[in-house]
């Protein structure tokens, strides 16, 4: 979880109380650091807060939509009347908690969107088509399907749900591959889904790891 907060004793608060249920927390403490860890690792969910220093917290919310990250996220906010609920809905929040509020309504509300995020339908937009998780298949823009072994589907999805980021070969071992020790079987798996589609289907970035590119 990403947990966005620039008021010391509240994010102390809320650190720890998320930890209590089972959660793992990245906290940022101003827009900027924010809009960082959301664009360059996954989260499973995020809770914003509105009034932050650098870049507000709708701001950085729009910019991550944008670049088409779509982890769903609870806006905490003083800012509570009708007006301010609508925008920040509006501007890609999927929910909307005023403050004060009480702790046991936001772990209720924080539940509810992990289970909508979980229960949706499976099929992950990519450049030239798109991959559907359940079925392991890519449909191209041209009308081509291509099925996938599991491992191969796994990794598309990995780079398919954060478009925009580089991943570390070790990243993707660990993720990916948890039962293997060697970074060679990552190549070896780039190398099988480039082979069914299309060498621009992922970008080498060198001394770094791989991308997601472009369905050929």
């Amino acid at each position: 979880m990403l947990l966005v907060e620039d008021d010391a004793r509240l994010v102390q608060m809320l650190d720890q109380l998320l930890q209590n249920e089972g959660y793992d927390t990245v906290i940022a403490r101003d827009g900027q650091r924010a809009l960082h860890e959301g664009l360059t690792q996954p989260f499973d969910v995020i809770v914003l807060d509105r009034g932050l220093p650098v870049m507000e917290g709708l701001d950085v919310l729009t910019r991550l939509r944008g670049r088409g990250i779509l982890t769903p996220a609870l806006v905490l906010s003083a800012l509570g009347n009708p007006a301010d609920r609508v925008e920040g809905l509006d501007r890609g929040a999927e929910d909307y908690l005023a403050k004060p509020f009480d702790i046991d309504e936001l772990l209720a509300r924080i539940r509810a969107l992990l289970r909508r995020h979980t229960s949706t339908v499976p099929v992950l937009g990519v450049p030239g088509g798109s991959l559907d998780t359940e079925s392991r298949t890519v449909t191209t823009t041209a009308g081509a399907v291509v099925t996938l072994s599991d491992r191969e589907a796994h990794l598309l999805e990995r780079l398919a749900r954060r478009p925009q980021q580089v991943f570390e070969r070790s990243d993707l071992l660990a993720n990916v591959f948890p039962d293997a020790d060697d970074v060679g079987v990552v190549d070896t798996y780039v190398h099988y889904l480039r082979k069914k589609l299309g060498r621009a289907a992922i970008h080498t970035v060198r001394g770094i790891g791989y991308r997601l590119g472009t369905l050929s």
